[in-house]
């Protein structure tokens, strides 16, 4: 028979703070954490954006310093997203050894030292439409072209890799995309390099902050064309997962994390033993980031509680725009 009160009291384990440290499961580590970076041509460049106060895009000699910094507080890792000056129909500079996500690789690389350098790849922050690739008509409306973006991000990939990319993050939600950049990759003597994979990542009104920070908001429509539905089933996000992993993905991607946690579960559950990641949006950062600053929440309360859930939910690793913060807070006990 289970144990009932009086003989039970569940507030035994809650009354100290050191036997609530002791007993509780979910663990926020340091090394859990991926930091954003946004990364833009020029030399000592720190601009601030605006939509997600802490958040700057800078100059690859401005990100080599933070890289170091991020690596000295022992963060799981930085995602990089470039920000080119001049774009295209075709987002060429994401083709180009000469582009700023190859630059700004070649200048953190020497002191990133063992923390792994990811790239984001995807073409909406090169393409002048802020679309995730070439667009073609069809049917009197525009779309983008799938599988001519298949080869480009083949292209891109390699481009990253020869750079010094740890790790590549695919996120435009193209059919195909694993497989793609798999054979692109071992073709070109990279078969050692993981692919983490956006595998469920939906249209959200969530990510209006990032467009800010990365300047890449669609100049006409939208990616719900391409991006997951956020009225679709749980089996659909299982389906995405499930094709990404047979086509080589080695990490699998949730975003954004805290309006699909219950994605995040059900993807852990049904995925045992595969690496995933949750990405903790932008909006989701800026509008804690408001009401703190308007003095209606304790920021860093609430940033711990949510990442405890993100994890608790089945995450191992998540992408923050905290992380930082969150390194420091944890030394701080």
């Amino acid at each position: 028979m289970t144990a009932r009160f009086p003989n039970l009291r569940l507030r035994r384990l809650r009354r100290h703070p050191g036997i609530r440290r002791l007993v509780g499961e979910e663990r926020v580590t340091v090394s859990d954490l991926i930091l954003p970076m946004f990364v833009r041509p020029g030399r000592g460049e720190r601009r601030p954006v605006e939509s997600m106060p802490g958040v700057d895009q800078v100059s690859p000699d401005v990100l080599a310093e933070d890289v170091a910094a991020a690596r000295e507080l022992g963060l799981g890792g930085v995602i990089l997203f470039g920000v080119p000056l001049v774009k295209d129909a075709h987002g060429s500079d994401a083709l180009s050894e000469h582009g700023i996500v190859a630059e700004a690789l070649r200048t953190a690389r020497p002191v990133a030292g063992q923390m792994p350098l990811i790239t984001d790849l995807c073409f909406c922050e090169y393409t002048d439409h802020g679309h995730c690739g070439p667009l073609v008509e069809r049917g009197g409306r525009s779309d983008v072209d799938n599988d001519a973006t298949l080869e480009l991000l083949g292209r891109q990939a390699v481009v990253h890799a020869r750079a010094g990319a740890d790790v590549i993050a695919p996120s435009g939600m193209m059919d195909g995309m694993v497989a793609a950049i798999r054979r692109a990759l071992d073709d070109a003597q990279f078969d050692h390099l993981p692919i983490l994979s956006y595998a469920a990542k939906y249209a959200s009104a969530f990510y209006g902050p990032f467009r800010d920070a990365a300047d890449s908001a669609p100049q006409s429509g939208d990616r719900r064309g391409y991006q997951m539905d956020y009225r679709a089933s749980a089996a659909e996000a299982l389906r995405e997962v499930e094709l990404d992993l047979d086509e080589g993905a080695d990490m699998i991607m949730v975003k954004p994390a805290l309006a699909y946690l219950d994605i995040v579960h059900r993807v852990a559950e049904s995925f045992p033993g595969v690496p995933l990641a949750a990405y903790n949006v932008s909006g989701e950062y800026s509008m804690v980031k408001a009401a703190a600053a308007a003095g209606w929440l304790d920021e860093r309360a609430v940033v711990m509680e949510s990442l405890a859930a993100i994890r608790r939910a089945g995450a191992n690793i998540v992408v923050t725009y905290w992380a930082k913060d969150v390194a420091r807070w944890l030394s701080e006990g």
